[in-house]
């Protein structure tokens, strides 16, 4: 029986950057938000001016859809519709690489996704492992097998989000299918520590590179134990941008004053996972990249002193994230 992959159309297969495209997935890599409108669709131009916004920063590489994009209110077809503008602005782009995530719970609408992913000129596939009801790690570790094989020219960046999902993987067995599948590029880490972890992965053969994620909370730490980049959030790009040159630069005292700075509001808004959503939302909207900070419920609603919150980030950072559209709106 054929794959159900075979079934794609050659006319609809773009060349992407291929393996080399794994070159990009450095530094600074923001996960892009959701815009909606007040009443609740998909903004999308709102949404094609964030993903401008973003790549004027100066970042090699940027990922849709993930935690911060609220991936799980959409549905296919919104999904279909912004993951195709993302990969438009980017395809003229020969040096940034469009990360394209892969949430699918069944192994076989996985390969699916990241094969049509591919075909429509994604440079990376974005896996995040299967989940629900907690599936054994035995069969986590054959649907990552699964989806890597279906897209064997593509690099992966593989998912580990243990808080959020549940998940067990260890850096062991991630090296062992990297052994079988070197298009498993990264592995982004968002356990609490992510440190250890990473230090793992790199003693692993072969060694694994990894992303930081978790808003950048814990960055400094992976940073020195040899992450390769950090993927946080877009409202507030310039900032990750700044800390990272100075850290990559040399200047890890730089760096580290940067990000003591940024830590306080990153620290509350990362208690849970719709706060800093919808905390990023109302910066985007401040900032005129947005025409509304609405999240789609159910979603976190910030009172009076998260929103203060916000305005003092706001001013504290007016210096590195003054823009053509910004503004600061009560």
């Amino acid at each position: 029986m054929p794959h159900p992959t075979d079934r794609l159309p050659e006319s609809s297969r773009r060349p992407t950057l291929g393996l080399d495209a794994a070159d990009l997935l450095r530094g600074v890599s923001p996960v892009l938000e959701t815009p909606f409108t007040e009443t609740g669709d998909i903004d999308v131009d709102g949404f094609r001016r964030v993903v401008n916004h973003v790549l004027s920063t100066g970042v090699s590489s940027l990922m849709y859809p993930g935690f911060a994009s609220e991936y799980y209110k959409l549905d296919s077809g919104e999904r279909e519709e912004l993951v195709g503008i993302l990969i438009e602005e980017v395809r003229a782009r020969p040096a940034v690489a469009a990360i394209i995530a892969v949430q699918d719970h069944a192994t076989r609408l996985a390969e699916i996704s990241a094969a049509a992913a591919a075909a429509a000129g994604a440079d990376a596939i974005n896996l995040l492992p299967p989940h629900l009801l907690s599936p054994p790690a035995q069969a986590v570790e054959q649907h990552l097998r699964c989806v890597l094989a279906a897209v064997p020219d593509t690099p992966v960046v593989v998912q580990y989000a243990p808080t959020e999902t549940g998940t067990s993987l260890s850096p062991q067995r991630l090296a062992r299918i990297a052994v079988d599948h070197p298009n498993l590029a990264l592995v982004k880490v968002e356990s609490s520590p992510p440190g250890p972890f990473i230090e793992a992965l790199l003693a692993c053969d072969p060694p694994l590179p990894a992303f930081e994620g978790y808003a950048g909370v814990q960055l400094l730490d992976a940073f020195r134990r040899g992450a390769v980049g950090t993927q946080p959030g877009c409202s507030f790009t310039e900032i990750y941008v700044e800390i990272w040159r100075r850290l990559s630069g040399g200047d890890e005292a730089g760096g580290a004053a940067l990000h003591a700075r940024l830590l306080p509001y990153i620290s509350y808004w990362m208690l849970d996972t719709e706060t800093i959503n919808a905390a990023e939302k109302l910066i985007s909207f401040r900032r005129g990249l947005i025409e509304s900070p609405l999240c789609r419920a159910p979603a976190h609603r910030l009172d009076r002193q998260e929103v203060a919150m916000v305005d003092r980030f706001l001013e504290e950072f007016a210096d590195l994230l003054v823009g053509p559209g910004d503004r600061l709106l009560a």
